[in-house]
């Protein structure tokens, strides 16, 4: 069965997840609603019943790594992560989500929050540079849509906060991190901005 984006955005609405989990869980349930908001919720990618409450409270974290053994240089991130209330802000388990998010920044380096955040002037500036590297590697006219839709996936899911793997665990994604703990506090979490700093950078 062919997954539409209407039905991505029904399960979307429904569970609070994100728009690839949202298709991935679609197309293993084979269409299925009812199914595919099963696989989220088993796999704590539920979000809270209504993912647009605004979130207005929260903290801003950091985390600090001094020294690499070769450079001895300084790294470091912030992260402003909201939430719904106070009450869910203050809780440990918000606190540590925000930690280890400003970890993984530090860590990873992302450039954006999401793949929203992403302007079409970078989108096409990073298409046209990769559509030129394929043709010349060789990639013929009827196979270069195809490759270039993959490139262009693989290079958000290493620029893009939410879609980069968890440093400690990349069986997951620093989106499904959020939903878990979404899952528990039953709000809404964002991460409202961050930013990186390197020693000499």
């Amino acid at each position: 069965m062919e997954i539409n984006a209407q039905m991505v955005k029904e399960l979307r609405d429904r569970t609070g997840a994100g728009i690839m989990d949202c298709r991935k869980a679609l197309t293993e349930a084979e269409g299925s609603m009812a199914k595919a908001e099963a696989l989220l919720k088993e796999k704590g990618m539920r979000g809270p019943k209504d993912p647009t409450r605004v979130t207005k409270q929260g903290v801003i974290e950091c985390y600090k790594h001094a020294g690499f053994q070769d450079s001895g240089s300084q790294l470091g991130a912030l992260v402003e992560l909201n939430c719904e209330t106070d009450f869910v802000g203050r809780t440990p388990e918000f606190r540590e989500l925000a930690y280890e998010i400003a970890l993984h920044v530090a860590a990873s380096d992302p450039k954006y929050i999401d793949r929203e955040s992403i302007s079409a002037e970078a989108i096409e500036t990073q298409r046209a540079t990769f559509a030129e590297q394929l043709r010349l590697a060789g990639t013929g006219d009827d196979e270069l849509p195809a490759k270039l839709d993959a490139r262009m996936d693989e290079w958000i899911k290493e620029v893009v906060l939410l879609e980069q793997p968890y440093v400690r665990d990349p069986k997951q994604t620093i989106r499904q991190l959020i939903l878990a703990v979404c899952a528990t506090t039953h709000e809404n979490i964002r991460v409202g901005r961050f930013a990186r700093f390197k020693v000499g950078e």
